[in-house]
């Protein structure tokens, strides 16, 4: 198995998973096994499919590459109040039926990759969000810190009342990234716009992740501050902090996938914005491609705004309204790609 020796930046698109296709064919199978025509396989991070944010992405690189190299696919969804043995379980699992790749979608699953992958060194595996060490291990990391100041600059442009929030779903270092990289981009653009945090839950076993009813309460609690712009990072939980931004007539701005487009936030789609975009799906094809290639990812791949890994969406037509707010926007990216702004992550 090839070993990356430095970053790779794999050049994946935000607003299409581009990437060059080659001819269909088999892919090999795990330690121990016959089965040749099953490809990647993908194991859900809590919140599951249907959260019309961060697992959904990743949902849309596996729908691709079904799609375009013909073979069987599997994606799992998690069970409520699971350890690290069930999660060891699961990708034991996919690995002894002939998946390749196998992705743990989530810092979550970095334990049990940890165990299971030296015990199957034919199947490649990867992570979402973490870095785990392994000869067959890929370790697939954004610079969410990026599109947040993104979003912060964003922010501070559509406040009328000076007042922005910020919703984390769980206290932990990866939701500091969206919540340092937001911060800076609000002073930056605007040192009078006050920024309102609030983090859902301590840990994920107590649904930061996964609980629409704690993100509208929260985002309910900002709102009577005054706050008129609300950027989640909170997963499934997020939808509740969208859900009452709509309902009071203020802006919300989404994360990780376009949630401006997600037919489940339909009622709300004229409230949200923009989006924090973080293309996990890019992410997951990009490693089933390699896989499929014969050449398998691994190492840590770090997906950043210079190969469109992040960025923000401009889906919604009131975003190039607002006066002022593109422009800055773009002039953030130039900044950030030049590195003349340097993103803090924490």
């Amino acid at each position: 198995m090839r070993r990356i020796s430095k970053l790779t930046r794999v050049a994946v698109g935000v607003a299409s998973l581009g990437l060059v296709a080659t001819a269909c064919g088999g892919t090999s199978g795990g330690s121990g096994s016959d089965n040749k025509d099953r490809g990647l396989a993908i194991a859900y991070d809590v919140g599951g499919k249907g959260d019309q944010s961060f697992n959904d992405a990743a949902y849309s690189g596996l729908t691709k590459a079904k799609d375009q190299y013909g073979y069987k696919t599997a994606d799992i969804e998690p069970t409520e109040g699971e350890t690290d043995a069930d999660k060891e379980q699961r990708l034991a699992s996919l690995a002894k039926q002939g998946y390749n790749p196998v992705i743990g979608i989530g810092f979550a699953y970095g334990p049990a990759l940890k165990a299971v992958a030296p015990k199957y060194p034919k199947t490649t595996f990867g992570i979402v969000d973490s870095v785990v060490e392994g000869k067959n291990v890929a370790s697939l990391v954004f610079a969410e810190e990026q599109a947040s100041y993104l979003a912060g600059v964003a922010a501070a442009k559509a406040t009328k009342s000076d007042i922005v929030g910020f919703v984390g779903g769980v206290d932990v270092p990866l939701i500091h990234k969206f919540e340092a990289g937001y911060k800076q981009g609000v002073q930056d653009t605007n040192p009078k716009v006050k920024v309102l945090s609030q983090y859902l839950t301590q840990t994920a076993e107590e649904g930061g992740f996964s609980s629409p009813d704690k993100g509208k309460a929260a985002a309910e609690g900002q709102i009577e501050k005054k706050a008129d712009v609300l950027y989640a990072a909170a997963g499934l939980s997020g939808q509740g902090v969208i859900e009452a931004a709509a309902k009071a007539k203020v802006w919300a701005i989404g994360v990780d996938s376009d949630q401006y487009k997600q037919a489940a936030l339909a009622p709300y789609k004229n409230y949200i914005l923009t989006s924090a975009l973080k293309d996990v799906g890019g992410a997951v094809y990009a490693l089933a491609k390699s896989v499929h290639d014969g050449k398998p990812l691994t190492g840590t791949q770090t997906f950043d705004l210079k190969v469109n890994g992040v960025g923000l969406s401009e889906s919604n037509p009131e975003y190039a309204k607002i006066p002022g707010l593109k422009d800055a926007v773009n002039k953030a990216k130039e900044g950030i790609d030049d590195g003349s702004i340097k993103v803090k992550t924490e």
